[in-house]
């Protein structure tokens, strides 16, 4: 092989090893948002549990870093040592400060909560119905900068 030919070689191999690696980046942070989703689900789950067999109503907060003990310390934890969302997710909701359960596992506030990735189109979304606190995982179709609401979240099939 003469020398031209082998520098097409190495360029197309070259080229191929970089869309390799960008669609490998994308399916990673596609992986940490759909992670986050099932975090944000489980500590609702696991809230609902705790106040239920304690019987005595309790709070979780959300923040960028997932969930935590009530902020403004009005009730008791529901839960504690929840695991946090990866540092790239960003997080957007219009839950109140502290989202109580009572003490028979009902949610007592709604909302709609929309993670998202700037490395990848996916935003994951969480409805959170009242009064029994059905709780719905879906696709977000709007910006999440914008109003958040219950109709942009759409059920996957």
């Amino acid at each position: 092989m003469t020398l031209a030919e082998q520098l097409v070689v190495v360029a197309l191999l070259g080229g191929l090893g970089s869309w390799g690696l960008t669609m490998g980046q994308e399916k990673r942070h596609r992986q940490k948002v759909e992670a986050a989703a099932g975090e944000l689900l489980a500590g609702i789950q696991l809230a609902r549990a705790e106040a239920e067999r304690r019987q005595l109503a309790c709070g979780l907060s959300l923040d960028p870093e997932g969930w935590q003990e009530p902020a403004d310390g009005s009730l008791p934890a529901c839960a504690k040592g929840l695991k946090k969302f990866s540092d790239a997710v960003t997080l957007a909701h219009n839950f109140p400060a502290t989202l109580r359960f009572s003490a028979n596992g009902l949610v007592i506030d709604g909302g709609v909560v929309v993670l998202s990735h700037s490395g990848t189109e996916l935003r994951r979304c969480l409805v959170m119905a009242l009064p029994l606190g059905l709780v719905r995982l879906g696709r977000y179709d709007a910006d999440p900068a914008g109003p958040l609401g219950a109709t942009q979240c759409q059920a996957e099939r």
